[in-house]
């Protein structure tokens, strides 16, 4: 067993066989949850191309359209690549995360660390896609057999929103709105998470856009932000909701810091304001989090 993970014998309270079982479960999770088990997980899903109309695109699109109405998929059979998706830079064909396992690593850290030091709230994603992350948030609830407090599952569950604010509208090459590999319907995210026999009272989800769930979310303490709202739009209206909520010793991550510069752009001028002092720190190439400071 890891020495970082030793303390957990005494939270847990049973023997060092049975905490590498759990451990070994998590693990396990992890890699079915960013798919990075399976070969075929690095083929490429070929989508509609919308930004070009030619007429070579639009036979395309026409065939790829007429296909998926059929309930076919195009798919390019690419090679799996461990290094990307250890980093979660690419997008699996199926899986039910982007996050990467370094991404998974953190939550599983962050997690530990609050339950070990008795750090009081929930924790919550906002933007989830297929559930992924917040699967295992639960699963890691499951494991330390933590039965009161909450994973808070908040998305759209439409896909990204149209850029609105300037910040977005002026790089519209992130413009995802029309991507409908990120349209994932509530009904798909709780069937996600009864397939893997964790849908139960502790999940909690909240359908819409962040802007008019987030200020009335029934939510009294966090424990751990977990951020993927990719535009300035979302990242803010999740940060002005939420952060508040966040107790000492608490954490938050952010998951496109450095991939979005929206996003990016968000969290430094949200910090900026409230003179937040926790140090940023790099997950991977993309994502960071900090520590809420104990007074």
């Amino acid at each position: 067993m890891p020495k970082a993970f030793r303390g957990d014998l005494k939270l847990l309270g049973t023997s060092e066989t049975e905490v590498g079982s759990k451990d070994l479960y998590l693990d396990l999770l992890k890699r079915c949850l960013i798919a990075d088990i399976y070969d075929e997980s690095g083929w490429r899903i070929v989508n509609v191309n919308r930004s070009k109309w030619g007429l070579i695109q639009y036979l395309k699109n026409f065939i790829i359209d007429g296909l998926a109405r059929r309930g076919y998929l195009i798919v390019r059979t690419n090679q799996f690549n461990a290094e990307l998706r250890n980093e979660g830079i690419d997008w699996p064909c199926f899986g039910y995360s982007m996050t990467g396992l370094q991404r998974m690593n953190n939550i599983e850290e962050c997690m530990r660390t609050v339950l070990a030091e008795n750090v009081p709230g929930d924790f919550i994603e906002t933007g989830v896609w297929r559930g992924g992350s917040t699967i295992f948030m639960r699963a890691v609830l499951e494991r330390f057999d933590v039965k009161d407090r909450t994973v808070w599952v908040a998305d759209s569950f439409e896909g990204l929103p149209k850029p609105l604010v300037a910040q977005d509208r002026d790089k519209p090459q992130y413009d995802l709105s029309e991507c409908n590999y990120l349209k994932v319907s509530l009904e798909q995210v709780r069937a996600n998470f009864d397939r893997f026999g964790l849908l139960d009272d502790q999940v909690k989800f909240l359908k819409g856009w962040f802007k008019d769930t987030l200020p009335i979310a029934p939510i009294e303490q966090l424990a751990v932000l977990r951020l993927d709202g990719d535009l300035y739009e979302s990242t803010m209206d999740a940060l002005t909701s939420l952060f508040h909520k966040v107790s000492p010793g608490g954490f938050v991550i952010v998951d496109d810091y450095w991939s979005w510069p929206n996003c990016r752009a968000a969290v430094d001028d949200f910090r900026a304001q409230h003179k937040l002092k926790g140090e940023i720190v790099s997950i991977d190439k993309s994502s960071v989090y900090w520590r809420v400071p104990i007074e």
